[in-house]
């Protein structure tokens, strides 16, 4: 993955998409091959300090946050690496914290509670977080599950956004739909049941024929206005 590169690892539900980040990130041992990251190979680096260079929002953190933890302190605790942070920040962290807020388009919600967040306002708290620790490289894990479709879209644009301001880090994106790989992503990593079926420059990758394969379904996908959507034929049979 070069610097100018954004990809995103697309497949259907058990395709592998959890499992490599679970290897890209060092909480799962590969049986075979190689892992490089950020310029670090697996088993000759100390990846406990590179995961320090990676921001993750993912749901399984989003579902350990603490109700009545203001969205200020959750992106705090993202420099220290820890849920609840139970350290006293200093003001230099709360101003970093506040101003990654206004960043992410939700500075208003800074003594905000948890609890009273939206699924959108969290989303983006997630990505405060993660940004908290100046990471190199940030993977969003399905960022956009549990999202209403106008939300979806919303915080979709505001990705768009983020990418292109001074300093953003290179980004991953993990999902199972062609309608969220908006034109800031470059490349496409396409699995099936563990397994790459295709990688490459998004415009060769993102096509029927290899969508069909992936999907293991008719599929059809079209470009409009730089943005793509798939089709799903029905499958041929009687329903009794």
């Amino acid at each position: 993955m070069k610097s100018a590169e954004r990809w995103v690892i697309l497949g259907a539900n058990g395709s592998g998409k959890t499992s490599l980040l679970s290897a890209l990130t060092g909480y799962l041992t590969p049986s075979a091959g190689t892992i490089e990251l950020l310029g670090e190979r697996y088993g000759r680096s100390n990846w406990p300090e590179l995961r320090k260079r990676i921001g993750l929002v993912s749901s399984s953190i989003r579902q350990m946050m603490n109700d009545s933890e203001p969205a200020v302190s959750a992106v705090i605790s993202g420099k220290y690496a820890m849920i609840d942070c139970w350290k006293k920040p200093s003001r230099n962290d709360r101003a970093t914290a506040r101003r990654l807020l206004r960043q992410m388009e939700c500075g208003a919600l800074a003594d905000r509670p948890w609890l009273f967040l939206s699924q959108g306002e969290r989303q983006r708290v997630l990505i405060g977080r993660a940004l908290m620790a100046e990471p190199e490289l940030l993977i969003l894990d399905e960022p956009c599950a549990g999202l209403d479709p106008a939300a979806r879209e919303h915080f979709l644009q505001f990705l768009q956004r983020l990418a292109k301001t001074p300093r953003a880090p290179a980004v991953v994106l993990v999902t199972h739909h062609v309608e969220e790989i908006t034109p800031i992503f470059t490349h496409v990593l396409l699995l099936k049941q563990g397994r790459v079926v295709a990688a490459g420059r998004k415009g060769a990758i993102l096509n029927s024929q290899l969508l069909t394969e992936t999907f293991d379904a008719a599929c059809r996908v079209r470009k409009v206005n730089r943005r793509f959507t798939m089709t799903v034929q029905p499958r041929r049979g009687r329903i009794l």
